[in-house]
């Protein structure tokens, strides 16, 4: 159904009973949060055992390393083996850090800042630094370079990646375009998947900053959610034949694996960014949790462990990814008004609502109880240019709350869309 075409008369009967609803919804008095993609505690059960796999003469690594003691700054070599099957990467080019991928993120950018990526050029603070966005795109890689004084530059990425003609105009043109995030698995908050040949064509093309690097961060690369999970791009390999070995920071954790906040955060590159890194690192750490990574080495004891980790995942979010998309589908399929991704991965639906209104269907929602990431997010500086796009992120709440939080978010968004054309027609 086309709202649009909607008779005066039908669409105010339809926004009268609308309203009617929402004053039912508000009635309710609910407490959702869909703001934020975190692991439900159901999720963070099925890795309980970490806090019990090692006992109190349990500290030495596979090599004999004591791991309570200091050292070891590239991380824990077994565990370093199991992701780097995983991930697609050599081990020998693979870090284990702390427990977050955004510190690894910020330092990096940190370090490029202050002293340059190589040798060869100037620190990017000696001039302009601009940073390209996909998106919609991860509120956090915006906010961490807006926190640095970095420029962001939009980008409209679609299901397949970014629009690369874009890309390389932009790249090409101007060499204060220091770098570019990427999340080429299952982006947040699409579900965006980077096939190889854009990943090849991001290694390959001609930038005017000969320093230029893209910020890999593969952090939904595991979390599948179908029986066709998404291929790992070797994307060091592409840049290697491209010529440009260098281009590329790879960054990946698992904290959505094990615990959120007590996971094991990795750092990827070539060998000579490894050392690049590293020597930077070692002036902030003499190493990271070696007792956290041996634990996390012997929980999973190998790849296929992790891979059998994540189909328990699955089986606890893909119902809840399942009842957003058909309730999506069943509320608002009728309609012209909006679209939503079906993700085959990661953490979040997105959904575009009628242009305009999505900062007036998360009031609504707010209002009603349900709390949702605000409007504009996932996008440079907290703009949508559209004001249409809203994050879902439905692991966390049990299935009854997703269900409810859904149900709820739909009234809001049929409300405001059907206020909206009823005050332009005025």
């Amino acid at each position: 159904m086309q709202l649009a075409s909607l008779s005066s008369d039908d669409l105010t009967a339809l926004h009268s009973q609308l309203t009617r609803d929402y004053a039912d919804l508000k009635a309710r008095a609910l407490q959702l949060n869909l703001t934020r993609g975190k692991p439900s505690p159901e999720q963070l059960d099925l890795s309980s055992d970490l806090l019990t796999v090692l006992d109190a003469d349990d500290y030495r690594a596979a090599d004999g390393t004591d791991c309570r003691n200091y050292g070891g700054l590239a991380g824990l070599p077994e565990l370093r083996a199991i992701f780097s099957e995983l991930l697609g990467i050599d081990a020998a080019q693979l870090l284990a850090g702390g427990n977050s991928s955004l510190t690894m993120m910020y330092n990096t950018i940190d370090f490029a800042l202050r002293h340059g990526v190589d040798g060869e050029h100037q620190p990017w603070s000696a001039g302009p630094v601009k940073f390209l966005c996909p998106t919609p795109g991860y509120d956090r890689h915006f906010s961490m370079c807006q926190s640095l004084g970095i420029e962001l530059v939009p980008v409209a990425l679609g299901d397949d990646g970014p629009d690369m003609d874009e890309v390389r105009r932009l790249v090409a043109d101007d060499p204060s375009i220091k770098g570019m995030w990427a999340v080429p698995a299952y982006s947040n908050p699409t579900g965006s998947v980077y096939p190889e040949p854009v990943a090849r064509e991001l290694v390959s093309m001609p930038t005017a900053a000969p320093d230029f690097r893209i910020f890999w961060d593969n952090a939904y690369g595991l979390h599948h959610l179908t029986d066709s999970p998404a291929p790992v791009v070797d994307i060091l390999g592409l840049a290697e034949a491209a010529g440009n070995p260098s281009r590329v920071f790879i960054f990946a954790s698992t904290s959505k694996i094990t615990f959120a906040g007590a996971g094991v955060a990795f750092w990827a590159s070539s060998p000579a960014n490894v050392d690049w890194f590293t020597g930077h690192l070692a002036m902030q750490s003499i190493g990271p949790d070696k007792i956290n990574q041996l634990r996390h080495a012997k929980f999973f004891r190998n790849s296929d462990g992790v891979r059998a980790h994540m189909r328990a995942h699955r089986e606890l979010i893909e119902p809840k990814f399942r009842i957003v998309v058909d309730m999506l589908a069943d509320r608002l399929g009728g309609y012209d008004f909006a679209a939503w991704t079906t993700p085959r991965g990661g953490y979040f639906v997105s959904l575009d609502v009628q242009p305009g209104t999505a900062d007036t269907v998360v009031k609504l929602a707010g209002d009603a109880g349900i709390a949702m990431t605000p409007a504009g997010a996932a996008f440079p500086y907290g703009v949508d240019p559209k004001n249409s796009n809203i994050r879902i992120a439905p692991t966390y709440p049990s299935t009854e709350d997703v269900r409810a939080a859904i149900d709820g978010l739909c009234t809001c968004a049929l409300l405001a869309a059907t206020a909206a054309l009823l005050n332009s027609a005025d």
